[in-house]
């Protein structure tokens, strides 16, 4: 298992960002948060299998959704040690 934290920069509020976000996660099978951040960076917690958690950073580097433009990705390894039900969209 691993959990990241994905700090992601560009045009990346009010795009649909979170919610494409939140497919990108069911779709691949992780777990966590994704929450827009005052800067108007977004903020993920990512847990899951290594090669979903992969494939979900991957994918979140690339742009979820098609009206976003991912500049950065800061990625921070996390413990394992939380556990989420699902994926949420959160405020």
């Amino acid at each position: 298992m691993r959990r990241v934290s994905l700090i992601v920069t560009g045009r990346v509020q009010g795009v649909g960002f979170r919610y494409a976000t939140k497919m990108v996660a069911d779709k691949v099978g992780v777990t966590g948060i994704v929450r827009n951040l005052l800067d108007g960076t977004v903020y993920i917690e990512a847990r899951g299998h290594n090669k979903a958690v992969a494939k979900f950073i991957q994918t979140i580097q690339n742009g979820p959704s098609p009206y976003a433009k991912v500049t950065h990705v800061d990625l921070t390894e996390l413990a394992t040690d939380k556990n989420y039900r699902d994926f949420a969209v959160t405020n």
